[in-house]
């Protein structure tokens, strides 16, 4: 059989894969249109208060409005823009600060109660610090993105670093191999898939810290809408921006899930 080529029952195999995927997201598009439609009959027969929890044509209505003006634009981008800011400050800083810990044994003994202290710290607590440190702007609220993910990813990564198996660091130091080697090319790949579960849980949590920090001092981006909309009763808005919210944060996640299926598609390649 020539490179490249398929057999048959490979090529079903394929086709199988593909109709399943299709299935799922055909089912998950089915559920999403079923609970917009229940959603808005249900305000409009009255069996869930529009006022409290709006509806779908309510939020398209003044989601309208917004753009209309430009505001609702303006809003997303800065959002996003903190929020990627901070998921990708916060995920390499906690990859860096594992690899460092990792690189002395010695420092990782003093800093782990330290580690796990701050873990355990309500982030949302240290938003008035940052306040008062930072300024009522950008940078609080940054640090608030970064606060929220960058000690969750440390541990997680450097555990990553420390369950690599043992016998195949045994193997690289008969054959003379030196710690950096070691770690560039066994341990560090071997954690490449605790960093994209570190990438996926990230994704929530920079938007918690970025949404915190906006409640506290911002006067544009969706986290101020929604203080906004609870201040004159319009929870319109904030529905609105609850929605917006997860819109972006879904395809955010959905982009790290493209990336690891590349990731563990170049893996098989180079396996094969």
């Amino acid at each position: 059989m020539t490179k490249g080529a398929k057999s048959p029952s490979h090529a079903d195999f394929l086709r199988r894969l593909r109709l399943r995927q299709i299935g799922v997201w055909f089912l998950r598009f089915v559920i999403l249109i079923g609970f917009v439609f229940a959603w808005e009959w249900g305000a409009r027969a009255g069996w869930i208060d529009s006022f409290l929890f709006s509806s779908p044509s309510l939020m398209m209505k003044q989601a309208a409005e917004l753009a209309r003006s430009g505001e609702l634009y303006s809003h997303i981008a800065i959002t996003s823009m903190e929020t990627i800011a901070g998921f990708l400050i916060g995920t390499l800083s906690g990859v860096i600060l594992a690899t460092i810990i990792w690189a002395s044994p010695f420092l990782s003994r003093v800093l782990d109660p330290y580690l796990v202290v701050l873990n355990s710290m309500p982030k949302v607590s240290l938003g008035p610090l940052f306040i008062v440190s930072f300024g009522s702007g950008f940078v609080s609220i940054l640090a608030m993105g970064i606060a929220i993910t960058v000690i969750i990813t440390t541990i997680v990564i450097y555990t990553s670093f420390q369950s690599v198996d043992s016998s195949y660091l045994l193997l690289a130091r008969s054959f003379g191999a030196s710690r950096s080697q070691i770690f560039w090319k066994i341990i560090f790949p071997a954690a490449i898939p605790d960093m994209i579960a570190a990438l996926k849980v990230n994704v929530g949590l920079s938007w918690v810290g970025v949404i915190v920090g906006e409640f506290l001092v911002s006067k544009q981006g969706l986290g101020y809408l929604m203080i906004y909309g609870f201040q004159v009763f319009n929870l319109h808005l904030v529905m609105l921006s609850l929605m917006i919210v997860a819109v972006i944060a879904t395809i955010m996640y959905q982009l790290i899930a493209v990336i690891e299926k590349r990731l563990v598609y170049k893996g098989l390649q180079q396996n094969g």
